[in-house]
């Protein structure tokens, strides 16, 4: 094994260990957002405010798929992590070859039922007539590859449950590079439509998967499966499921709440939806650093409660707090001063109306920041420390908060009810996530003793 490729988190400056391990997430997270935006910039740009619409008019619904995929294979980490701690490989192995029968499973009985789905979906949503196909021609092919999406969120999950956060950033840089280039490729030469850019996404994350899969055969001694280590195993699949699945639905539920949300933006017609689309784009590229942070914080709960160092969990909830209030004022005075700037990339100039409702929703959601960085900091510190039911919980309380504005303020407000969604949402989830942690943090300490070889994998309940 390359000993510099892991990182125990059990011991060392919480502080420290925080920023060295954020940073390399960060990075990951900003190039994944960057070819994100790039897509945008270059349907809006050169396929026109249409075809912009149609892209955007299944963020959500691509949200709540997807999301449910990325939030499964960042769940099924979190027992990798804990054998990691627990210095019990053998069990860790096993975990990860449970990991790959499970994420086999899902992909191809997601991928076949929302394919399937795709179109009548679109058509629940109301999603107009004249961006319609558009949205279709894109979020098909997306989800036809959500294999891609399992091959690479699984493996780099595993690689960073065992403290390296480096290796998936750089093969994700790589894959941004590709993607934007297969971008212009599949638009402007082959004149693929949305459908090119949608088809650069999944070649693009498909290669960075096999990548993360041949560096850890090559690199990772520690993750050599031997023949009985590949067994199925019901007990381990099932403490699997009980930490994936409830960080997939959180995914979704919040999403959910988007999708009624998005349906209501679709009834104020294209020039709102391509705000909205515009905005969030800028909004998740400025959120990068809340999401390295939850990351983090995942990886460091889950290796301390293996260890059975639970003193060192508010050590370091503290500090990834303290940064998050940093970074959300210096993100909100970013929004103030150069949030229509960052909007105008990806429509003409020309597009006043669009502008001015996108720099209206970044400043609206630039002032609750903190609240979103208290829901990475929180939300993914519970469910490192292996109470991952949590997530559902505060998931509902987002998709509530999501559906009310939907439901009263847009049609009364309209697109100024849409800025205050998000907003709504982050507040209701820290309502119920803050006195949830605490109340974790109790339980672990009455129930929790340290992992070895000898005892059982932590259960959702937070029992061994």
């Amino acid at each position: 094994m390359a000993k510099d490729s892991t990182r125990d988190m059990t011991v060392g400056s919480p502080m420290k260990l925080i920023l060295e391990f954020s940073i390399p997430l960060l990075l990951g997270a900003l190039f994944q957002q960057f070819y994100s935006v790039m897509d945008t910039i270059i349907v809006g740009r050169f396929l026109g405010v249409h075809a912009l619409a149609g892209v955007g008019s299944t963020g959500s619904l691509n949200f709540m798929i997807v999301g449910f995929c990325m939030g499964v294979c960042s769940g099924f980490a979190i027992p990798v992590a804990h054998r990691f701690g627990a210095k019990d490989y053998s069990g860790m192995r096993q975990f990860v070859a449970n990991c790959a029968w499970l994420a086999l499973f899902f992909s191809v009985v997601m991928t076949v039922t929302v394919v399937l789905m795709c179109r009548n979906i679109l058509m629940w949503m109301k999603t107009p007539e004249d961006i319609f196909e558009n949205a279709y021609s894109y979020i098909v092919i997306i989800f036809m590859g959500i294999p891609a999406t399992y091959l690479y969120n699984i493996l780099s999950g595993v690689i960073r449950s065992m403290g390296d956060s480096r290796t998936p950033v750089f093969f994700l840089t790589l894959s941004s590079f590709l993607n934007i280039g297969l971008d212009l490729l599949c638009i402007l030469v082959f004149h693929m439509g949305v459908a090119g850019a949608a088809l650069a996404t999944v070649v693009s994350q498909l290669i960075s998967g096999l990548l993360c899969l041949f560096y850890m055969i090559k690199k990772f001694e520690i993750l050599h499966i031997s023949g009985q280590e590949w067994r199925m195993n019901p007990r381990l699949m099932k403490t699997l499921c009980g930490m994936g699945i409830p960080m997939g639905l959180q995914f979704s539920i919040t999403a959910v709440g988007s999708v009624i949300l998005q349906t209501a933006v679709n009834t104020l017609g294209a020039v709102a939806v391509a705000s909205v689309t515009a905005a969030g784009r800028v909004n998740m590229f400025i959120s990068c650093p809340f999401e390295a942070m939850g990351s983090t914080m995942a990886t460091y709960g889950g290796q301390n409660v293996g260890a059975g160092k639970l003193e060192r969990l508010g050590m370091g909830i503290k500090n990834c707090i303290w940064l998050g209030a940093a970074y959300s004022v210096i993100a909100f005075a970013v929004m103030y001063f150069f949030g229509d700037n960052l909007a105008a990339l990806f429509v003409d100039s020309g597009e006043s109306e669009i502008l001015a409702n996108a720099r209206q929703f970044l400043l609206i959601n630039g002032f609750f920041y903190f609240s979103l960085a208290l829901i990475y900091d929180i939300r993914l510190m519970i469910q490192g420390m292996g109470y991952s039911y949590f997530a559902i919980l505060a998931g509902v309380f987002e998709m509530v908060a999501r559906a009310v504005v939907a439901l009263l303020l847009v049609p009364r407000l309209g697109f100024m009810g849409v800025c205050f969604a998000n907003p709504l949402a982050w507040v209701a989830a820290d309502v119920f996530l803050i006195p949830a942690y605490f109340h974790v943090r109790r339980k672990l300490e009455r129930t929790h003793r340290p992992m070895n070889t000898e005892t059982a994998p932590l259960s959702d309940t937070g029992k061994v």
